[in-house]
């Protein structure tokens, strides 16, 4: 039996359960997360590393009412499919969730474009009323550091510099005004598609700054790729449609995010490729250079 072959299963029978027959089974995705196109119109997500970090279904039931709330709205958002309730489904131990099909077009977005969706969503989520957790995966990383201790996935010294700027980000962020936000603001999740601009993957949703899903979006360009032409575009557009940001707020989201992917690399990609690597390596080396200096002017410009 394939490993897959369950949890698709888990997808097909609570698809027939709300009276859909699937006629495809189109996998699009298949990491700790599985992906499947079952109709013309139809795509179950379905978590599959039912023995990660993340157990339970608390993560995912956030993540479906952003949603559908986003859904309601309008938002620039990948809708839930409107022929099943929201969810989240819970079938042959697997919880999953069903999406509208969204064709994606090859044309890469404009900075323009990212500002501006960005700003909407946020618009839109600041009117979202559940209780979300304060800045949950700065505190999902803190806690996720003693596994990397225990297992020896990162030096020590290493694990101790995580913590100490994922602890100074909950003390200087708890000062800014927090919201509904994406949580994982990159550009995998952001789709470029015939209904437009969309973006996708709310699991990380989380109340905070809003400066935070900015700072998440443009760390590569800025950080990574000395791109801080791009960088300052998105934010641009972003105040441009409505939004405000706070240049320290800014700066300590992207030292926190920073910080946040490197506990979690060992974690999402095990065996990493040279290029991941280069990337990590790189992550822990500008985070220790802002802990040996406490620079903190990147280059942005806030209009």
């Amino acid at each position: 039996m394939s490993s897959i072959d369950l949890p698709t299963r888990a997808a097909t029978e609570t698809a027939q359960a709300h009276g859909i027959q699937p006629d495809r089974c189109d996998i699009l995705q298949n990491a700790s997360t599985l992906v499947l196109r079952l109709t013309e119109n139809l795509v179950a997500r379905v978590v599959t590393d039912v023995d990660g970090p993340r157990k339970g279904g608390e993560w995912f039931a956030r993540e479906n009412a952003i949603a559908a709330h986003l859904t309601c709205h309008g938002a620039p958002a990948i809708p839930l499919h409107p022929d099943l309730p929201p969810g989240p489904h819970e079938h042959l131990g697997y919880t999953l969730n069903f999406w509208k099909f969204v064709n994606i077009i090859d044309e890469p977005p404009t900075n323009e474009d990212i500002g501006r969706t960005m700003q909407q969503c946020h618009a839109i989520l600041s009117i979202f009323t559940s209780p979300l957790p304060s800045l949950a995966i700065v505190r999902e990383s803190i806690d996720l550091l003693q596994t990397l201790r225990d297992r020896a996935l990162l030096p020590v010294s290493t694990i101790e510099m995580l913590r100490a700027h994922l602890e100074e980000a909950l003390q200087v962020l708890a000062h800014y005004p927090q919201q509904a936000l994406h949580g994982d603001a990159h550009p995998g999740n952001l789709l470029n598609t015939t209904d437009g601009l969309l973006w996708t993957d709310w699991e990380d949703a989380f109340a905070g700054p809003v400066e935070w899903d900015v700072a998440s979006f443009i760390w590569n360009p800025l950080l990574l790729d000395n791109d801080v032409r791009t960088a300052n575009e998105i934010v641009a557009a972003y105040c441009r449609a409505g939004g405000t940001l706070n240049l320290e707020a800014m700066n300590q989201c992207l030292i926190a995010r920073a910080a946040v992917i490197t506990a979690w690399y060992p974690v999402l990609y095990p065996n990493p490729n040279a290029d991941r690597q280069s990337k990590l390596e790189r992550r822990i080396q500008w985070l220790e250079s802002i802990s040996s200096h406490g620079g903190n002017d990147f280059g942005l410009i806030l209009p």
